[in-house]
């Protein structure tokens, strides 16, 4: 049973990445595309936020006198690749329990940025392989906290919102490090998250002047033949601001109706798997203070509230907030710093479901849905039907 559901497992991520290169492909030269408008961004004009990847961009397509459109396509078909390939190895270390496997196969999960193509090879993709590589080396290393200064340092030049996930990272290191009390060794994982920090600050006292970024967009225009917009545009002429207060415009009932669903349904098998879950070493100093774990990690969740009252994305705020949370969880449970009751797991309603039902339930909690980017948009239907659909009209034109 466990080797067939990797394979199936294999499938799954095979076939959504031959999806990801053709959507990809096809919107590489779309002049509105909001993916590639992000990897504009460069170092061009003076130092900026999001900059480094657009920068490596152009200098590989001065270098090898590419098209910096084919440039970018060819580093997020790259990136895309990487993350699936990290990601089918990390989880297929996992026992297949029926939770655990809708919570793999949740929508807000892997499906989500092939689903809604204009999050597809976001930057938050780049940030999602860094952690993966460094999740992978073995805790005993003496080069573990210098990677973990290095992931965080690379992850905010790359994309800077990670530093909402910091607490979430924290709680993660406190139990891998099995920190009992405030020592030495909380001090330096604690030390780990400076050098980032200090980024940040300079990120946010130091924006790009009008100046620089008409540098940088001249660059594009003169140099490629390309126009500074979106993304690119916008890290000049937006305040925070003047986002939250267009994020506030769309505030409804309706709004926060969809997403309290979207979240309690689409985190529903992840957090069945945390509630039948503990910690083999209850002596960790952060919970005599915030309890059970999954108090403790929903605590840490909690700055992402910014995001969600910063930017219209809340969509891709749910997925982002439930990659970093699943992939710390599964990483918990492999190493067994937490412990799956799977008694008590079997127990869950979702067990009394059998044969074709459960298949039916699994298809249409898997693929009949999916949340949009935007804050404002409905959720999606049944996406396992729209991506093919979408790809054999692209194969058929």
């Amino acid at each position: 049973m466990k080797k067939s559901l990797d394979v199936y497992l294999f499938y799954y991520f095979f076939i959504l990445l031959i999806f990801s290169y053709i959507f990809l492909f096809t919107k590489h030269e779309v002049g509105n595309d909001s993916t590639i408008s992000e990897w504009f961004i460069n170092y061009e004009g003076g130092f900026t936020k999001r900059g480094i990847v657009g920068q490596i961009a152009i200098e590989l397509s001065r270098y090898f006198q590419t098209s910096l459109r084919w440039t970018i396509f060819i580093l997020q078909t790259l990136t895309l690749t990487l993350y699936f390939f990290l990601l089918f190895n990390f989880l297929k270390n996992l026992k297949f329990e029926r939770i655990i496997i809708l919570s793999i196969f949740t929508p807000i999960f892997i499906l989500y940025p092939v689903a809604e193509i204009e999050v597809l090879a976001r930057k938050e993709i780049i940030v999602f392989s860094l952690f993966l590589i460094y999740l992978l080396i073995p805790r005993s290393s003496s080069f573990k906290l210098f990677s973990l200064v290095f992931f965080l340092t690379l992850s905010m030049l790359i994309w800077e919102p990670v530093i909402f996930f910091f607490p979430l990272i924290l709680v993660f290191e406190i139990i891998e490090n099995n920190i009992q009390k405030f020592d030495l060794n909380l001090i330096k994982i604690i030390s780990s998250f400076i050098p980032s920090l200090i980024i940040a600050l300079i990120i946010i006292f130091n924006p790009l002047n009008g100046r620089e970024h008409e540098v940088m967009a001249l660059v594009l225009k003169n140099e490629f033949s390309q126009d500074c917009y979106m993304s690119c545009d916008r890290i000049l002429s937006v305040k925070i601001s003047d986002n939250i207060q267009q994020v506030t415009d769309r505030y409804s009932f309706e709004v926060f109706l969809r997403y309290s669903l979207i979240i309690i349904i689409g985190f529903f098998p992840l957090g069945v798997l945390f509630k039948n879950s503990y910690l083999k070493n209850n002596k960790l100093f952060i919970f005599k203070y915030f309890g059970k774990p999954i108090n403790t990690f929903f605590i840490a969740l909690l700055p992402i509230t910014v995001l969600f009252a910063m930017a219209f994305d809340w969509g891709r705020w749910v997925n982002i907030s439930y990659v970093f949370l699943a992939l710390i969880y599964f990483q918990l449970i492999l190493n067994n710093f937490l412990i799956l009751d799977i008694k008590k797991l079997r127990q869950n309603f979702l067990y009394k479901i059998k044969g074709v039902t459960f298949v039916t339930f699994f298809i249409i909690f898997c693929f009949g849905w999916n949340p949009k980017t935007a804050v404002s948009g409905d959720v999606a239907s049944f996406p396992g039907y729209r991506i093919p659909y979408n790809i054999f009209k692209i194969l058929s034109n």
